[in-house]
């Protein structure tokens, strides 16, 4: 199956409460620049895509001083209150643009990390394949335990885990435009706010691939992991 048409979605209207910050986590500086700026740098200059649907909130105070907020390969749409209606309302926005069968990258804004190389991996394993889409992810390598929450607010290990099989969900996330908004409507018509686009599409009985990205494809949720992905983005790395 040929690879068709593609586009990229990026929800970027969250607030990142658990970043504790006076503004929401993809405004926070990284290297002299918005962090949403480095992964929106990264989208705009991989050249499949056709267009970007940056999705935001609409009392978003911030995105005018983003160094892209007049590019014109970027199409704006509203946020919503979770993340599966904001990636719908940027679905939406390409309606009169997108294919059916055109393809559609889901990227968190708070993965600033992301290489051209694991974007070749994903769009590569989708040629040649009756998959519906492909993920970006990383084998879990630490022991994972299944833990117990007690009344007294303590957690306590209730079994360890077999890992082999486990996987971390990274993004992008692609899949055909027509699906995932099917998949999504769905979703939201029963009221399951999935978490990711594959849980979208798990709904509707449909797999799609593990593709094993970097590791240092970190997302930004703690002030620790912006040292991170500063350290990871500091020029020659």
């Amino acid at each position: 199956m040929s690879v068709s048409r593609c586009w990229a979605v990026v929800p970027a209207a969250g607030v990142g409460s658990r970043m504790q910050a006076e503004r929401p986590k993809q405004y926070l500086p990284l290297h002299g620049r918005y962090l949403m700026d480095h992964t929106l740098e990264t989208l705009l200059g991989y050249k499949r895509f056709e267009q970007l649907v940056v999705v935001l909130s609409e009392q978003d105070p911030y995105w005018c001083d983003s160094e892209f907020a007049g590019d014109a390969r970027i199409i704006r749409a509203p946020g919503g209150s979770e993340r599966c209606y904001s990636v719908l309302n940027g679905l939406r926005a390409l309606q009169d643009l997108a294919a059916a069968d055109d393809w559609v990258a889901v990227h968190d804004v708070a993965r600033p990390c992301l290489r051209h190389s694991d974007l070749d991996a994903l769009f590569g394993a989708l040629q040649n394949t009756a998959a519906c889409g492909a993920i970006l992810a990383s084998p879990t390598r630490d022991t994972m335990k299944r833990g117990v929450l007690h009344a007294d607010g303590t957690v306590a290990i209730d079994h360890t885990v077999e890992r082999t099989q486990l996987w971390h969900a990274l993004t992008p996330q692609v899949f055909r435009y027509q699906e995932l908004t099917q998949a999504l409507e769905y979703c939201l018509a029963h009221q399951l706010e999935v978490t990711d686009e594959a849980s979208a599409l798990e709904q509707r009985q449909r797999s799609a691939l593990l593709v094993e990205g970097r590791a240092d494809n970190l997302k930004v949720t703690r002030p620790e992991d912006l040292a991170l992905a500063g350290l990871y983005l500091t020029p020659g790395k």
